[in-house]
Order: structure tokens, then C-alpha cells, then sequence
């Protein structure tokens, strides 16, 4: 049985559920889940946890996100990317500087609120923010608390005269619940001219990289490539200290029993014939269940 994350290079126009519900039926496999929702039109990083790493998914999802990608300047859209209706348009008399981008972009890193997209997933009474757009109904849309880590503007603007607009491209590191699509349409408003996202593509969500990750088109085409990409369930927790238990350490974990071990640190793994089969949490003098992995081979 497949237990580890499966990192998805997901391609435009699929949805995250789309992904999971291919994999469920391309590996026989129930006992799955999607760590962080991409839009359709975003490209890029999408871990799968698989069997007894959908324990995970909750933590993964406190684990920063990346993204690169494009804005424009000189419009603005309902959607705040270019799949929507045009609601303004703003010609740019003259270019915005790299210095002055990059200090628009520091005044949104830290804790901010924000308030998410009208075209956007987030519930209001039982109802997608969507489901109201579509509708035309207007609805106030909840602000959110999220914060970004890192805004910055990856090369020079680059302007166009003709047109008025100017395009950037950006990386922006954040937590969960962050629309980026916001952070580029709440830039424009303190710059006090419009703009849309163009482009968006996420490089790493939970700890991983687009490098381990895999194009859903070539498990379609070879399902046994699954076996040899899926990343283990301990890659995840890569940052703490290992314990390899013995056989009598590993029937009390069995019965969730607690553990005095030669360790100091708040939360350790645990290790059975080089598997990771737990990890525990210090409490007092004794490290007791945290989360348990008995089922992980």
C-alpha cells in the first residue's frame, strides 16, 4: 500500500479535485487528499498525501506557500486576473519605478488582513463567493488574517508606452489562505492605478518543490511511475530528530503508551525497522502520542 506525499506539477485549467479524483482512479487508491487548493488557470506545486499521510494534511497546510508570478498595471478586472470582465481601464502616463514596486510591495509583508477575491471559494452563508458573482447578487466579503513572509519584485518593470501598461513579475512567499490575486490588486490600490494578475505559478507548498515533483499526464501514462516519486511520510519531518525504537519500545507505542527517551527535544519521531511510526511530544519528563503512524510501511 502507497503511503507518502505524490508532488503534482499541476498544468492550467484542471482543478485540485480534478488531480485527486484522476489519482484515485489511476492508483486504486481511497485514501487521499490535496494539501492547499490551486485555482484552475494556476500551474505548479500540488502535494498528494496518500494513505496514512492524509494525517498530514492539516499540518502541511501551516507550512508557507510559494509563488511567482506576473501582474500587469492599467486595468482591473472582477476577478483581479485576466479570466474576468474588464471593470476599468487606466492607461499609465509614465513608468512605475522597480524602487518604487518593491516599496509598495514591503508595506504588505507581515500580518495583514485581507479581503478575498468576489471569484473565489470562500463561504458566505453555505454559498461560494462564486456562486454570488454569477448570480449578481452582492454580498460583503469576509477579511481574512493571513501573512506574507516575502513580496518582492523579481526583475525590471518592463513599460509600455503604446498600451499604458506595465508589467512586473514577482515571488511572493505566504501562508494558508492567502490570495495572491488580492495581494496584486490590493499593490495596485496603494499605487493608485489598476491591474490584474497575469500569470501565477506555485514553486513550493508543505516543504516541497516543483524538483520532486511529477506531471499528472505521465502517471496517466505510466501508473508505476507513482511508486518510485512519492516522497515518504518522514520526508515531511525532515527537521526532527529520529528515534529508532526497539522491539519492546515499539509494543508500548503500539498500545500508545508514553516514553522515556534520550532526547530533549518538544517533538520527536519514531522509527521502527526504519519506518517512521509515530511522533510524540514531550510532556513533563515523558514523551507521549502526538500523532500516530502505526499503518505507514
Amino acid at each position: 500500500m502507497l503511503n507518502g506525499i505524490l508532488v503534482i506539477d499541476k498544468d492550467a485549467g484542471m482543478t485540485s479535485s480534478d488531480v485527486v479524483y484522476q489519482l484515485r482512479r489511476i492508483l486504486h487508491i481511497k485514501k487521499i487528499g490535496h494539501a492547499g487548493t490551486l485555482d484552475p488557470e494556476v500551474t505548479g506545486v500540488l502535494p498528494i498525501a496518500i494513505g496514512q499521510a492524509t494525517k498530514l494534511i492539516e499540518l502541511m497546510h501551516t507550512r508557507p506557500k510559494t509563488y511567482e508570478g506576473e501582474g500587469i498595471l492599467g486595468f482591473r478586472t472582477d476577478s483581479y486576473d485576466l479570466s474576468g470582465k474588464i471593470l476599468e481601464t487606466k492607461p499609465l502616463s509614465s513608468a512605475i519605478s522597480a524602487d518604487q514596486l518593491q516599496a509598495a510591495m514591503n508595506k504588505f509583508v507581515g500580518n495583514i488582513s485581507q479581503v478575498p477575491p468576489i471569484y473565489s471559494a470562500v463561504k458566505v452563508n453555505g454559498k461560494h463567493l462564486y456562486e454570488y458573482a454569477r448570480a449578481g447578487i452582492a454580498v460583503e466579503r469576509p477579511s481574512r488574517n493571513v501573512q506574507v513572509f516575502d513580496y518582492q519584485l523579481r526583475d525590471q518593470p518592463i513599460f509600455d508606452e503604446d498600451q499604458g501598461q506595465e508589467r512586473f513579475a514577482f515571488k511572493i512567499v505566504c501562508s494558508k489562505g492567502t490570495y495572491v490575486r488580492s495581494l496584486v490588486n490590493d499593490l495596485a490600490d496603494y499605487l493608485a492605478v489598476p491591474a490584474v494578475m497575469s500569470k501565477l505559478r506555485r514553486t513550493a507548498s508543505s516543504g516541497y518543490t516543483e524538483e520532486k515533483a511529477i506531471k499528472l499526464s505521465d502517471l496517466i501514462a505510466d501508473p508505476a511511475l507513482a511508486e518510485s516519486r512519492i516522497q515518504p511520510i518522514e520526508s515531511f519531518f525532515a527537521r526532527y530528530i529520529m528515534v529508532e525504537l526497539t522491539s519492546n519500545q515499539w509494543k508500548r507505542v503500539q498500545n500508545g503508551a508514553g516514553l522515556d527517551l534520550p532526547v530533549n527535544d518538544k517533538i520527536v519521531g519514531l522509527k521502527y525497522q526504519g519506518t517512521l511510526k509515530a511522533m510524540y511530544q514531550k510532556q513533563g519528563e515523558t514523551y507521549r502520542p502526538w500523532l500516530m503512524l502505526l499503518q505507514n510501511s
